[in-house]
């Protein structure tokens, strides 16, 4: 069976969209450096920040090889990741992404960009605060993606833990650009009293891979 990711319409489509966000992105991102609060907010409400792309394939393979369940994606964004993502609910033929994204021209853009992939049908975007959007979700959980604001990462693992299936994996991005804030996440995954065995994985800004054992 082929890959979604090479059908023409995802694989131009991604194309296009890491071009954009290298183009978008720097300067953004460098305006934004020492600027606080709403300030900051704006600048990086405009920014792409997706992941690189074999960082999304590596998601894509994640997600293909994850027992059937639901994947849930925290951080939407422009939606780059979430296409590699729905592209291996595609092509296993079950399941499907819950994503979620606070900001909501993100989100509209976003939801333009799945309908192009072809990909709307596996995909359920929410707008609004992860920790509100995410709440109840069914206990089929096969794997997440933490990809949004840092200093959450730990609040939204912790609330959708009675969601897990056993053996759910759990990949959260950005370690190399945050390290001080994802400390405590990082500390509670990678102590096996919390029910994790968590490695890193050297791939864009660096993933931590856990895998739930209770």
């Amino acid at each position: 069976m082929s890959s979604s990711l090479t059908e023409a319409r995802v694989q131009n489509l991604l194309r296009a969209l890491h071009t954009k966000a290298d183009e978008v992105d720097p300067p953004l991102l460098a305006a934004a450096e020492g600027k606080v609060g709403n300030e900051r907010a704006v600048l990086l409400d405009r920014a792409f920040i997706p992941v690189a792309e074999d960082a999304g394939r590596f998601l894509y393979a994640v997600v293909r090889g994850a027992a059937p369940g639901c994947v849930v994606e925290f951080g939407t964004s422009f939606g780059i990741s979430t296409i590699y993502m729905a592209a291996a609910i595609r092509d296993r033929g079950n399941g499907s992404v819950v994503t979620t994204e606070l900001h909501a021209g993100k989100a509209e853009a976003a939801a333009n960009y799945f309908a192009e992939a072809g990909l709307s049908d596996v995909i359920d975007l929410r707008i609004g605060d992860a920790l509100e959007t995410l709440k109840n979700l069914q206990p089929n959980v096969s794997v997440v993606f933490l990809d949004g604001w840092k200093n959450i990462y730990l609040p939204v693992l912790q609330m959708l833990e009675p969601m897990l299936l056993p053996g759910a994996l759990i990949v959260a991005d950005d370690l190399d650009l945050f390290p001080a804030v994802l400390a405590p996440y990082l500390a509670y995954v990678r102590d096996p009293a919390n029910g994790y065995v968590s490695v890193t994985i050297p791939i864009g800004d660096a993933m931590e891979l856990s895998v739930r054992t209770k």
